[in-house]
């Protein structure tokens, strides 16, 4: 198991001085009358590892959206790389938006497309429409591409179809298509929700050591808080679309976990979890 080293104590140290790479000021998000996002403060340094739990319908994914500006808050203000991602409108969001990598709780493979044809699609925000095409018929950057599958350990799937993989593998496509987009963020909303807690403890050590020889910051929203400790610097706490708590792994306890989980604390078994206390 991946655990926080010398070296990533040091990087966490940098991160307090290192620039800002999300400055949310009391940023919510409506949708018709359901409030899903309300005046959520806080802000995200470059190089951070940072975990994002919370009961369901907290607002996590809606808070991945945002923040990668697929969505516009309908309240305050979200800075995204230093871009307010309200006034962004075509080229300068299509920029930003290539710079912010989004791995989904389902890999969103496209399944009648080669592995290879899918981890390209990482080149997207680069390449032109006319090479994209192309790239459709002969894959552009075929070496990216080998190289990003050897580091998520899938160098003898190039040429395979998604359904041919299993779902650990297919969400290590989704990652080598982030590692050949190269973004400064990566934001994972739930990508282990599908696994068993071995397979997603293996994809949550590699999104960590992507992150750390990418130099890449690391959001992950987090079912499963077996995976929270050894890999992330900070925990942001979601309830009710509000800002519930915020601060490092080792100062979650047993009665804060109760009060933000409510009735789903005894059906997530969270009794259950080690606290790395």
């Amino acid at each position: 198991m991946e655990t926080v080293t010398e070296t990533d104590t040091t990087a966490q140290a940098t991160a307090s001085t290192a620039p800002t790479v999300f400055d949310l000021s009391n940023a919510s998000m409506a949708f018709g009358h359901v409030q899903a996002l309300s005046d959520l403060t806080f802000s995200i340094r470059e190089g951070e590892r940072v975990a994002v739990i919370g009961p369901s319908g907290a607002g996590k994914t809606t808070l991945f959206r945002m923040m990668a500006a697929v969505i516009k808050p309908t309240g305050g203000s979200v800075l995204s790389l230093g871009r307010d991602t309200r006034v962004l409108r075509g080229r300068a969001l299509r920029e930003l938006r290539s710079k912010v990598g989004l791995l989904y709780q389902n890999d969103n493979l496209i399944q009648h497309l080669r592995v290879v044809h899918n981890v390209l699609m990482g080149k997207l925000g680069n390449w032109f429409l006319p090479r994209a095409l192309v790239s459709l018929f002969w894959p552009q950057e075929i070496e990216a591409a080998k190289k990003a599958l050897a580091e998520v350990e899938l160098q003898d799937k190039l040429w395979s179809m998604p359904g041919e993989l299993s779902g650990g593998q297919q969400q290590r496509v989704a990652i080598a298509r982030l590692m050949v987009q190269k973004p400064r963020v990566m934001l994972a909303d739930e990508p282990v929700s599908q696994l068993d807690i071995r397979l997603g403890r293996e994809i949550i050590e590699l999104l960590s050591g992507v992150a750390r020889r990418m130099n890449t910051t690391l959001l992950v929203n987090l079912h499963t808080l077996e995976l929270l400790h050894g890999h992330f610097s900070r925990v942001i706490a979601l309830r009710e679309g509000r800002l519930f708590w915020q601060g490092a792994p080792s100062e979650l306890s047993r009665e804060l976990l109760k009060d933000l989980y409510g009735a789903e604390y005894r059906a997530m078994h969270l009794d259950d979890v080690a606290l790395d206390k």
